[in-house]
This record gives structure tokens, sequence and C-alpha cells, in this order.
């Protein structure tokens, strides 16, 4: 009688019930929850709650910032290839391609607000000479919002009075101003003022009217483009490489003051807050790192009993691992849900403003908790190895 596989049969159901015995020791060893592995699911996540919170407030604040640096006016001007950035009346005014604002939208593809502007220099009914310009006036609006302006024209033949210009085409202390004429090469045009103009810059001696009553009085078409685009300052100097590509005849210019402004204030938060995560991890890694050798410590001799029974270095590591994985994942989902809450609460009592949950900043929070959770784990996973069995249960 063939004895064979009767012995294989039972070789291979030792082998499955001390694979069991070996799985439920592991989990009992590893994977149930005691003091100490809620004390490292603690560290990890209070540090996933404050770097959600923190992130959550930079990528917000990036936002808004964003939003309040638009409000600034342009950060990209296309001129006419005889106009300089800071006097678009200099030289023989010559314009833009008709096409050049179609082509201009076309690369921000809904990625901002882009006015045209012509310029020219007029004369008043006395021959003072007066600057000119023509635009859009619903767009200027909604491009210069920081503009102190008492009301912008809204219907053909109105304008709006820079200070210094209101003072030269209006006679002083009159309370209702009345309309008033313009001269450009013998052609006139009759305006009625409705609004006054105070930035203290250039545009406090400009008269701002209509294109569609510039362009027809003085047979000119807009010189330049002013542009708000939307972006990181990265993306706004790609923007204008784009359109000088787009407009080859044109010049185009990024206004350095508003996007160096913007990349210094953006640069300074971002610096901050890379710092302050950066402590923030290596406070939990360390954290991480003394809770979990000290578990291996303890439980050294469940481990030498492991392995014992069979269980290889490989399977261990690989059970210590999950386990530290394990709690980088339920950290992170908890500190994430903890950080959006708390930087919810700063906004509304600091800022007085809300602050959206951005569901983008979840995987780097959990990416990050189950590497420092891991990291954290090497050196205990090198103590586990080094457990010997036969020195561990005699008691040395």
């Amino acid at each position: 009688m063939n004895s064979t596989p009767v012995l294989a049969t039972g070789s291979a159901a030792y082998a499955s019930a001390n694979r069991k015995m070996l799985a439920r020791m592991l989990w009992r060893a590893t994977l149930v929850p005691r003091r100490r592995g809620l004390a490292a699911l603690l560290a990890v996540v209070v540090a996933a709650a404050v770097s959600t919170a923190m992130m959550d407030l930079y990528v917000d604040a990036q936002a808004k910032l964003q939003k309040e640096f638009r409000g600034y006016g342009a950060n990209i001007v296309v001129l006419a290839p005889s106009a300089a950035a800071d006097a678009p009346l200099a030289g023989k005014q010559l314009a833009l391609p008709p096409d050049a604002l179609a082509r201009v939208e076309a690369v921000l593809a809904g990625r901002g607000v882009a006015v045209p502007f012509a310029y020219t220099v007029a004369s008043t009914s006395d021959g003072s000479p007066i600057v000119v310009a023509g635009t859009e006036m619903a767009f200027a609006q909604k491009l210069n919002r920081w503009w102190s302006v008492t009301a912008w024209p809204a219907s053909p033949k109105t304008a709006l009075l820079g200070e210094r210009a209101a003072g030269i085409v209006l006679p002083q202390n009159q309370k209702n101003p009345q309309p008033f004429e313009l001269w450009f090469q013998g052609r006139s045009i009759r305006l009625a003022p409705v609004g006054r103009l105070h930035t203290g810059a250039a545009e406090d001696s400009r008269i701002f009217i209509p294109l569609d009553d510039f362009s027809p009085w003085t047979g000119l078409q807009p010189n330049s483009i002013e542009i708000a685009a939307s972006g990181s300052p990265e993306e706004i100097n790609d923007i204008a490489r784009r359109l000088s590509l787009a407009l080859p005849e044109a010049q185009v210019r990024p206004v350095r003051q508003i996007t160096e402004a913007e990349a210094r204030v953006l640069g300074k938060t971002r610096t901050a807050l890379l710092v302050s995560i950066l402590l923030i991890i290596i406070t939990a890694a360390l954290c991480l790192l003394s809770t979990l050798t000290a578990w291996v410590l303890d439980q050294r001799r469940n481990f030498a009993v492991m392995k014992a029974l069979g269980a290889s270095e490989r399977t261990l590591g690989a059970f210590f691992a999950a386990e530290a994985a394990f709690i980088g994942v339920i950290g992170a989902i908890l500190g994430f849900v903890i950080g959006v809450g708390i930087a919810a609460w700063i906004g509304r009592v600091n800022f007085h403003a809300p602050v959206v949950p951005r569901l983008s900043v979840f995987p780097v929070i959990l990416l990050a908790s189950v590497a420092v959770a891991l990291l954290a784990a090497v050196l205990p996973m090198a103590l586990l190895a080094r457990v010997q069995p036969a020195r561990i249960l005699k008691g040395e």
C-alpha cells in the first residue's frame, strides 16, 4: 500500500494549520489596536490635520490673492510697434492689426480680460492739448476695479474725466458740468461728462470715451490691448510668450510691477508653508519612530515565537510595513477631515472669509502620511530582523 498521498495530505494540512495560527498571531501582535498603536495614529492625525489646514489656507489664499491682483489692472500689455509701455503716444500713431483682439482672446481662452485702448492728443475749444483714450467701457471697468470712479459712461457721446483733465475742459466751480467739445484734425465731438476718475497716476490727465465714438471721430484704431490674465506668475509669463508668437508684429510686455509683486508675495508664503510642514513632518516622524521602536521591543517575545513557528523575516517585515501604512492611511483620512475644519474656522475667525475645502490637497496628505509612516518603520523593521528566537525564548 502506498502511503505517500497520505503523508502529503497530512503535511499539507499541518502546513495550512501552521499558516492559520501564524496569521492569527500576527494579527494579534500587529494589527490589534493598543495604546502604542493609538499613540502612533495620533501623531499621524495631528501632522495630517495641521498640514491639511496650512495647505488648504495656502491654496485658498493663493486663489484669492491672484483674484485681488487681477483687480490692480493689466499684467500684460500688447502695444503697436511704435509705442512704448510707459508712453503709448510716442512716435507715429500706428494701430494694431484688426484681428489683434481676437488673437489675444484665443490665446487667453477665457482666462482673463483683454481691453483695447486707442490714444491720441486732441484739443479743447481754447486750443489746450489733452490726451483722449477710446476703450470698451464695460471691460475697462472690469479690468481696473482699483480706479476711483464716481460713475462709468454707459451711453454714446459720454466721457469719464480724470481729475486734472476735468480742470482743463470744464469751467471751475461748475456744479452741473455741461457738455464740452474736443477737436482732432479739424473734426469735433461733443461729449457729456458723467464721471470723475482719480488714480494718482497718468490716468488723471486723460479723458476716456467709448471706442465706438473715438474711432469714427479720429479715424484711429486701438494701438494697445491691456490684459489681466489669471494664473500664477509662471503661467502669466507663458501667456505673454504665446501672445508674442500669436502677434509677432506687436510688442508684448508683462507689467513687471504686478507680476513680480505677486511672485514675491506667493513665494514668501510658499516658503513659510514648506518650512512649517517640513518641521511638522519631522516631528511626526520622530514620534512614530519612538512609538514603533518601543512597540517592537515590547513584542520581541511574540515575534520570536512567530519566527520559531516558521515566519520569515520578509513576512514579519511585510506585516509590520502594512501596519505602518494602515496607520498612515487612517491618520491621513482623519487628519484631512479635521484639517479642513480647522482651515474653515481660521478663515471665518481671522479673515472673515470662507475657506473652500480643497480636495486636491488630500492625495498629497495621503501619500505624505503613508511615506512618513513607512519611513518611521524602517528602523523598527531592522530591529525586528535581528530578533533571535532561541535567545529571546531562553530569556536572554
